[in-house]
């Protein structure tokens, strides 16, 4: 395959323009200058598939599309084309709009563990939604969520546990409290040291590590047990390990759950789901005190419904879950190839499931490495594909992998000489940097 004649004259002049105008040079923080090498593309204009075309006109394989919202690929003609004929009707009424009851009713039925929905945006939205039910459902104020899970929300009872906190009083700080993943041990500590305090535990399903000895269903015994609402966030398990979501492939079904992302194929959807008795208590039809639960201008846009509806439709009629794991089991399976070719098993791994695919870069001495991190990422825009995980759609071909394949073996190349002549030689600019740092 070889360096592509890859250049970013215009994403460079615009670069800094844009930075001028936008904190941080993106409305996302991971999809930020910062996550990605100097020689990379700053702005996308079109995608097709699986497939994107930058403000200069090269082209590129990619993974991990819309921080793994378009599950489906972009542009994806059933979807687009229900959400344009729905758009042409009008997208926001003063009164809920048909189409709200019709997704309702087809979530509600698909979902096992949603007796009633609430839709919004973002997933910051809805999990912020969760635990303030929970809170006024226990009459309690602490929240425990997964200390190995990195992200829950934009909202200070998440930021605020994070290196992230500025600007988050430390009283709100202090409400969160952590257990760690597959350790349930650390969740009976949580529950004995506040005993009666703890609203609800908050975590994925999974990750890259799955769960072990019944962890889910565990945890949610000891969250009955001690009066703790069970939330699981579906935001990347939901429409990637099962339809119905991790609970569904994991056979459990929590109190409360927060879906997003694939669900519409990159339109801005977002869903809380759970049971009745703690839904209704944002509703019209109980005597308690009034749960100001969720109250969106636009959470029930009726184009971005329609997306949801005609994305779960192409779900129920073909293969997507077992497409997404097949293409990413070939996947795996090549890069496994040409990393053992290149001699770097100790210094470059792929981890996850199929579906859900990252990698681990490590410096000559075995330590995570944010520089050779970003020579990777630099070495396969080189050739043609922006890869910040190894996540795939419905649309990645097999031509995509085998494409993919041949770059990361090229790109192992560059790194096996930088682990053994010093990534200096090789690396251009800066490294990338985690998100969740104190200081720039």
């Amino acid at each position: 395959m070889g360096d592509r004649p890859v250049n970013f004259p215009r994403s460079m002049d615009l670069r800094n323009k844009f930075h001028s105008l936008v904190p941080g040079g993106s409305h996302t923080y991971s999809k930020g200058d910062d996550q990605f090498p100097e020689d990379a593309p700053s702005f996308i204009v079109r995608g097709k598939g699986c497939h994107v075309w930058d403000v200069d006109g090269n082209e590129f394989i990619e993974y991990g599309m819309g921080l793994r919202a378009v599950t489906l690929g972009h542009a994806y003609p059933p979807v687009v084309e229900a959400a344009s004929k729905q758009m042409m009707l009008g997208s926001n009424f003063t009164r809920p709009s048909l189409i709200e009851f019709e997704i309702a009713e087809t979530v509600v039925n698909l979902l096992d563990g949603a007796e009633m929905v609430k839709f919004a945006k973002n997933g910051s939205d809805v999990t912020t939604a969760a635990v303030k039910l929970a809170r006024a459902a226990t009459g309690r104020d602490l929240v425990a969520i997964c200390a190995d899970h990195p992200f829950f929300s934009v909202d200070d009872w998440f930021i605020g546990s994070t290196d992230l906190s500025s600007g988050i009083p430390k009283a709100i700080r202090d409400l969160t409290v952590k257990f760690r993943y597959n350790d349930i041990g650390s969740v009976s500590s949580l529950f004995k040291e506040y005993s009666g305090q703890i609203a609800c535990l908050i975590l994925e399903p999974a990750r890259e590590e799955e769960p072990t000895t019944n962890f889910l269903q565990e945890v949610q015994r000891r969250c009955k047990e001690n009066g703790v609402v069970f939330i699981l966030d579906e935001m990347i398990t939901g429409f990637r390990w099962d339809i119905g979501g991790g609970q569904k492939y994991y056979g459990i079904v929590p109190d409360l759950s927060t879906f997003g992302k694939g669900m519409a194929n990159g339109f801005s959807v977002s869903a809380l789901v759970g049971k009745k008795e703690l839904m209704e208590l944002g509703g019209l039809h109980h005597k308690q005190e009034r749960v100001f639960l969720l109250s969106t201008t636009h959470g029930a846009e009726t184009h971005t419904l329609a997306a949801a509806a005609a994305t779960i439709q192409v779900y129920k009629q073909q293969d997507v879950i077992g497409y997404l794991h097949t293409q990413g089991e070939r996947l795996r399976r090549g890069i496994e190839k040409v990393i053992k070719e290149s001699g770097i098993g100790g210094y470059f791994q792929v981890i996850g499931r199929p579906c859900n695919l990252i990698y681990v870069t490590k410096d000559p001495e075995g330590n995570r490495s944010q520089p050779f991190r970003t020579l990777f990422l630099q070495e396969l825009i080189k050739r043609g594909i922006i890869a910040p995980s190894f996540v795939v759609s419905f649309s990645h071909a097999d031509s995509d992998i085998d494409r993919t394949i041949e770059a990361v073996g090229e790109a192992l190349k560059i790194y096996r000489r930088a682990l053994e002549e010093g990534i200096g030689k090789y690396l251009k600019g800066r490294p990338v940097k985690p998100v969740d740092r104190r200081f720039n």
